[in-house]
């Protein structure tokens, strides 16, 4: 689909590197590799508050035979080396290890996040935030904070992130009353389980999310069921947000019908409207390295997020080469769109998404989209 408004609005260009986290810790050239999948709210003033994951990168990785990545200690910023025959470096955001038994991989960046300050529409910059930036802060942060999701529920902002270490690729959860000053609650899912996204809002009187575990094993649906065996959207309930159960029936699970969807994960967290939650989630089709990754929507039961009322399994949104070929010299992927926020704007919704790893995008999408 096409929209009127449809942008991008924060890039690796609009960061000054001098105010990041990681300066002055070690002796080596950084560069932003991607400013990308922002989780996103509405501040007290009205306007809006982009999360921004900043991934910060090695200019030069390799040298001296080593491939080098940088990890966080209780004492500051710190860099690793790997001899490179003991590597795999075809995917330009990771490097796999060549070992055997399972599969073990290190970053080409470390990821920390940068509340931006928008005007109401999302569309352009009020305040870069860099004294509130959100860097590693536990061991099992130690390879970086990604991926913020904010929702808002009883006047609290909750926000979870993928903290990604060698102890385990979490889910932990921030917590804060004004969405600027944030206390790091801890991890709330453990290893592999991420795209955590709370309900703004309580059905049956408690806390929900959709998550999003993954595994190397899944079994098979039976010939002629309608869905496809493989990574999909679980829900899982809460008493305090802290404590998780999951959730016994099935969340969002990908169509046999189609590769469009064969692997899955949640994108917005749910809001609630007249016919239900609504909720964007991300498909991705195989395809080369990373895939394609495409945005589509569900409306949930209002007292039953277990069942779907209303989809559509066109896609929502698209890549869009166009918006980023003024930066195509940055791009390292494409054929990624990763939605990651939603706010009200009236008769639209401001989506947020994050475009080919590298940018952050704004869509205003009409409500009447969802009326179908």
């Amino acid at each position: 689909m096409t929209f009127a408004i449809d942008r991008l609005v924060f890039t690796p260009a609009d960061i000054d590197l001098s105010r990041s986290p990681l300066r002055g810790h070690f002796d080596a050239e950084t560069y932003v590799l991607g400013a990308f999948n922002p989780g996103m709210t509405r501040l007290a003033n009205g306007n809006l508050l982009l999360m921004v994951r900043v991934a910060e990168a090695l200019r030069k990785p390799i040298h001296d035979g080593h491939i080098h990545a940088i990890r966080w200690t209780g004492d500051g910023y710190t860099l690793d080396a790997w001899p490179l025959e003991q590597v795999d470096t075809k995917d330009p955001r990771k490097f796999m290890m060549r070992q055997a038994g399972w599969k073990v991989m290190a970053l080409t960046s470390l990821s920390w996040l940068l509340p931006v300050e928008m005007t109401p529409d999302g569309l352009d910059i009020v305040a870069i935030h860099y004294d509130r930036a959100i860097e590693p802060r536990a061991a099992y942060q130690c390879y970086g904070v990604e991926d913020a999701r904010i929702s808002r529920v009883d006047g609290r902002y909750l926000m979870t992130t993928c903290s990604v270490s060698p102890e385990r690729h979490s889910t932990t959860l921030y917590t804060s009353t004004d969405a600027m000053e944030w206390t790091l609650e801890g991890i709330v899912l453990d290893h592999q389980n991420k795209d955590m996204l709370i309900f703004e809002g309580q059905p049956q009187g408690r806390f929900w999310a959709q998550t999003r575990p993954l595994g190397d094993l899944y079994f098979a649906y039976p010939p002629d069921s309608e869905w496809r065996a493989g990574p999909s959207i679980n829900l899982a309930t809460s008493p305090d947000a802290l404590h998780w159960k999951p959730h016994d029936a099935p969340g969002i699970r990908p169509h046999a019908a189609t590769l469009a969807t064969a692997r899955m994960g949640g994108g917005t967290p749910p809001v609630l409207t007249d016919r239900g939650w609504l909720t964007l989630w991300h498909g991705v089709e195989p395809s080369g390295v990373v895939g394609i990754y495409r945005t589509y929507w569900s409306i949930l039961d209002r007292d039953d997020p277990s069942k779907t009322v209303a989809n559509e399994h066109s896609p929502l949104l698209e890549p869009a080469p166009a918006l980023t070929d003024p930066i195509r010299d940055l791009m390292y992927l494409d054929g990624v769109v990763f939605t990651t926020g939603i706010a009200d704007g009236g008769a639209h919704y401001v989506v947020a998404s994050g475009e080919a790893d590298l940018a952050c995008r704004i869509t205003h999408i009409p409500k009447e989209v969802f009326a179908v």
